[in-house]
C-alpha cells in the first residue's frame, strides 16, 4: 500500500505528533490551513468516513474532541473547524479516513461555505430520499 498515512503511523515518514494511543494518531497537517491545523487518523487504515467502523469512530470522538480544544488554546484562536472530506468529490486527497481541527480566528478572511436555495418541494424530496437510503441499524 502506498498510502503516506500508513507510512506515518509506521515511521516510515516523519511527522509532528501531537497524541498517539492503540487506534489512533494525531499530527500537525504539513499544508496547514491556519496554524495549529491538526489531523487525526485511525490508525488502521480505512479509505473513507463512511468505510470506518462505528465503534472505531465513537472511541476517536471523545479525542478529536480534546485535541480540538487544546489546539485552540495553544493557537489562540476564538474557534475551530472540525471536518472531514469523505471521498474525492469532496476533497479528500489522501484516502486514509482523516479529521481536521483547523484553528479559526475572527476575521481571518477564510470564506464559508456557499448556500443554496430550494424549494419547499425540494427540502421533502431529498428528506425522504435520504430517510429511504439509511440502514435499519441507522433509521431514525
Amino acid at each position: 500500500m502506498d498510502c503516506i498515512f500508513c507510512k506515518i503511523i509506521k515511521n516510515e515518514i516523519p511527522c509532528y505528533k501531537i497524541y498517539e494511543d492503540e487506534n489512533t494518531l494525531a499530527f500537525l497537517d504539513i499544508q496547514p490551513i491556519t496554524k495549529g491545523h491538526t489531523l487525526i487518523i485511525p490508525k488502521k487504515h480505512y479509505n473513507t468516513f463512511a468505510e470506518t467502523p462505528a465503534d472505531l469512530l465513537s472511541q476517536m470522538m471523545p479525542i478529536i474532541q480534546k485535541i480540538g480544544i487544546a489546539v485552540q488554546k495553544a493557537t489562540q484562536a476564538d474557534g475551530f473547524n472540525f471536518g472531514l472530506n469523505n471521498g474525492s468529490a469532496a476533497g479528500q486527497i489522501i484516502m486514509h479516513t482523516h479529521f481536521h481541527i483547523i484553528p479559526r480566528y475572527d476575521n481571518d478572511n477564510l470564506a464559508p461555505w456557499p448556500s443554496q436555495e430550494r424549494s419547499a418541494e425540494e427540502f421533502k424530496k431529498i428528506t425522504e430520499d435520504i430517510k429511504n437510503n439509511l440502514t435499519p441499524r441507522q433509521a431514525l
